[in-house]
């Protein structure tokens, strides 16, 4: 039995990760950004987890996930559920994990085909 992921074509996954940098497909990301199957983002403007606010977890109600995993960096924090919960209302689970986890988990579920979107902040 083949135990390796099949061969994804252009999904982008996360290839590494460490405190100030996450890469995809080999490319270098050193501020947030925002991972989708398809493409990259990096027009989302969270400048850190502290600065969070409402109007972040909104920007990813056009997209429409069915899940948001948040990295918070090294260690994992949990945003207050008031700033997210336009997503829950609006169907989206909201996972908040350390950025290492974030990571892993975004390549399994979109492995899986599931309609994931990494958010990880730098």
């Amino acid at each position: 039995m083949k135990l390796q992921l099949a061969n994804l074509g252009d999904t982008k996954l996360f290839t590494a990760y460490g405190a100030d940098h996450v890469m995809v497909n080999g490319e270098r990301h050193e501020r947030s950004v925002v991972v989708l199957a398809e493409e990259v983002r990096s027009d989302w403007n969270a400048a850190g987890f502290d600065a969070l606010d409402e109007t972040h977890f909104a920007w990813f109600l056009a997209i429409k996930p069915d899940v948001l995993l948040l990295g918070t960096g090294m260690q994992q924090r949990f945003p207050h559920p008031r700033l997210y919960r336009a997503l829950t209302d609006a169907g989206i689970g909201v996972e908040c994990m350390a950025t290492p986890a974030a990571c892993r988990t975004y390549n399994i579920l979109v492995a899986e085909g599931r309609k994931v979107v990494a958010a990880i902040l730098l």
